[in-house]
C-alpha cells in the first residue's frame, strides 16, 4: 500500500474528532491531492459521497462497519479535504477517472462500493470500466443513465446549473445550508453537522465544485450513456439496494428501474428517510450491508456464473 503524506495543516476546527474519529490520509492523484479515510479490515468496502458532501457523510456507518470491513472514504477534489489543480474541470467522468487511479494507488480489488446522489454515476461509472476489481453493489438513492423525459430532474438541472443557481449557490451556499437540511427527513442536523458541511466551502470560489454537478445531470450526457452502457458487465454482481422513500430526487421509477438491471439484488427500503440516506438511517443501512454479507455476497458464486435472483427483504411500495 503505498504511504498517505500527513495533512499540511492541522485538523480543521469544523471538523472536530468528536464528530470525525479518523486519520486523515492524502495522496497525490493526477495533480489533486486527494483526501479519504482507510479504516477497519477485512474486505475493502469504497463508500462514494455525492453533491455537496464528502466522507464526513460516512462517519456513522464506517464506525459500525469498519470492525469487519476495510472502510474507504474518498473526497472528490474540491470537496471536504481534498484540493484540485487549476484547471481542474470538476466534471463526473474526471471525478470517476481520479478515484480509478487512487483505487490503483491502494491496490483495491474485491471490492463492494456503496453509491448515492453523484457517487453513482461516479462510482457505477468505475466499476462498469473495471469489473474485474469489483465483487458486490451497495446503491443508494441514485442514478446511472442519461435524464430522459424526467421533467423535475431537467428543470433542477437547468435552474441550479444556470445563473439562477450560480447565484444562490455563491451568496447562500444554497446546497449546503438548504438541500442538505432538507434532504435529512427522520433527523435533523445538529448546529456541529451543519458546521462540518459547511466547512468546505465557507469561500465563494469553493463552491465551484457544487455547481458544476447539477449543470453536469444534462452536460455530460455523453459519460452518463457510457455509465448506463457499462452497467451490463456488473449484472451478474450481488446488489444490495438501499433506498429512502421520502427521497424528493430519487424515487420509485429510480429504484425499480435499478431493480430490473440487478437480478441478483436484495432491496430495503429505509422508510420515511429522505435524500441523505447516510445522515437519516445509519444504523439501518450497516445492519443491512452485515446481513446481506453473510447471506449473498460471502456465499456468492463466482461473477461469470448466474445464479438465482435474490428476494426481497421489503417488497418495494
Amino acid at each position: 500500500m503505498p504511504q498517505s503524506s500527513p495533512p499540511s495543516a492541522p485538523r480543521p476546527s469544523w471538523l472536530p474528532e468528536s464528530l470525525f474519529p479518523f486519520e486523515s490520509r492524502f495522496l497525490e492523484v493526477s495533480g489533486c491531492r486527494v483526501h479519504y479515510v482507510d479504516e477497519g479490515s477485512g474486505p475493502p468496502l469504497l463508500l462514494l459521497h455525492g453533491n455537496p458532501t464528502y466522507s464526513f457523510l460516512y462517519r456513522d456507518i464506517i464506525r459500525r462497519l469498519s470492525p469487519r470491513f476495510r472502510c474507504v472514504a474518498p473526497d472528490y477534489p474540491g470537496f471536504g479535504l481534498s484540493t484540485a489543480p487549476p484547471g481542474y474541470d470538476f466534471r463526473p467522468a474526471t471525478h470517476s477517472r481520479v478515484l480509478e487511479e487512487l483505487v490503483g494507488r491502494l491496490g483495491l480489488s474485491g471490492l463492494t462500493v456503496m453509491v448515492q446522489d453523484w457517487g453513482g454515476p461516479i462510482g457505477l461509472g468505475l466499476a462498469g470500466r473495471r469489473p474485474e476489481l469489483f465483487r458486490a453493489l451497495v446503491i443508494g438513492n441514485t442514478w446511472a443513465w442519461p435524464v430522459e423525459a424526467a421533467p423535475s430532474m431537467e428543470r433542477f438541472a437547468k435552474i441550479m446549473g444556470g445563473p439562477i443557481g450560480g447565484f444562490l449557490i455563491d451568496h447562500l451556499n444554497v446546497f449546503v445550508n438548504v438541500f442538505i437540511p432538507g434532504g435529512m427527513k427522520r433527523r435533523k442536523p445538529s448546529r456541529e453537522v451543519m458546521e462540518a458541511y459547511r466547512g468546505p466551502f465557507t469561500r465563494r470560489e469553493s463552491r465551484t465544485p457544487v455547481h458544476v454537478f447539477p449543470r453536469e445531470i444534462l452536460a455530460s450526457r455523453e459519460y452518463l450513456a457510457e455509465v448506463e452502457r457499462n452497467l451490463s458487465r456488473l449484472r451478474d454482481l450481488p446488489a444490495l439496494i438501499v433506498w429512502g422513500d421520502r427521497d424528493v430526487a430519487f424515487r420509485k421509477p429510480e429504484l425499480e428501474r435499478f431493480e430490473r438491471l440487478f437480478p441478483r439484488r436484495r432491496t430495503v427500503l429505509l422508510h420515511g428517510a429522505g435524500h441523505y440516506i447516510q445522515e437519516d438511517a445509519p444504523e439501518e443501512i450497516a445492519a443491512a450491508i452485515e446481513r446481506w454479507w453473510t447471506a449473498d455476497v460471502e456465499r456468492a458464486p463466482s461473477p461469470e456464473i448466474h445464479a438465482v435472483p435474490g428476494h426481497d427483504e421489503h417488497a418495494p411500495h
